[in-house]
C-alpha cells in the first residue's frame, strides 16, 4: 500500500470510498464542497496497485485567540473501504496527514470522531475543551502540533462547506 496525494483522476473513486464507508453521500458531498471552495488543505489516498482503498482530507481551520489567528486544520473525513478496514490503512492515512499538516505549519488539528480511536494518534477531548466551537464533548478532540497552543483557547472557524456557524 502506498499513501500519496489525491489527484483529480482519483475523485470518482474517492466519492465511492466515502459513500461505501459511511453508507450515505453526506461525507462524499462534503469532500466535493471543500474542494470546490478551495478548502482541501491536505488530501491523501491509500492505493494498492491500481485500486484506491482509503482517503483522508484536512481543511484549513482558523482559531481566533486574543485578536490573533492560529492556523490549524480540521480532519474530516477519513474513509477506508469496508473490505480493507481493520488493516491499519486509516491509521497510516492519519499519521501521514498529521505529518503533512505539521509540515504546512498547522499549530493544531481538530477532529470530531470516535473517542476510542483518535486518542491513539494524540488527539484529546481535554485539549479541545478550551475551544469555543459548535461541537463539544468526548468526540470533539484536538491535537497540538505546537505545544501549549490550545491553553489560551479560542473560537474555532470551520471551512464554509461544514455548514456550521463561522
Amino acid at each position: 500500500m502506498q499513501i500519496r496525494n489525491a489527484t483529480s483522476r482519483d475523485y470518482a473513486a474517492i466519492r465511492q470510498i466515502a459513500r461505501h464507508t459511511f453508507d450515505q453521500a453526506d461525507e462524499a458531498d462534503l469532500i466535493e464542497h471543500l474542494r470546490a471552495d478551495g478548502d482541501a488543505l491536505v488530501e491523501l489516498v491509500a492505493a494498492s496497485g491500481i485500486a484506491l482503498q482509503g482517503h483522508i482530507l484536512y481543511s484549513p481551520l482558523a482559531i481566533e485567540c486574543e485578536g490573533e489567528i492560529i492556523a490549524a486544520a480540521a480532519l474530516a473525513p477519513v474513509a477506508v473501504l469496508p473490505a480493507f478496514q481493520r488493516q491499519g490503512i486509516g491509521a497510516e492515512l492519519i499519521r501521514a496527514g498529521n505529518a503533512r499538516c505539521a509540515e504546512l505549519g498547522c499549530a493544531a488539528i481538530i477532529v470530531l470522531g470516535h473517542q476510542d480511536y483518535y486518542p491513539k494518534f494524540g488527539f484529546s477531548a481535554a485539549t479541545a475543551e478550551s475551544l469555543e466551537a459548535p461541537f463539544s464533548g468526548p468526540h470533539f478532540m484536538a491535537l497540538e502540533r505546537r505545544p501549549g497552543v490550545m491553553k489560551a483557547g479560542g473560537r474555532v472557524r470551520y471551512a464554509k462547506a461544514f455548514g456550521v456557524r463561522r
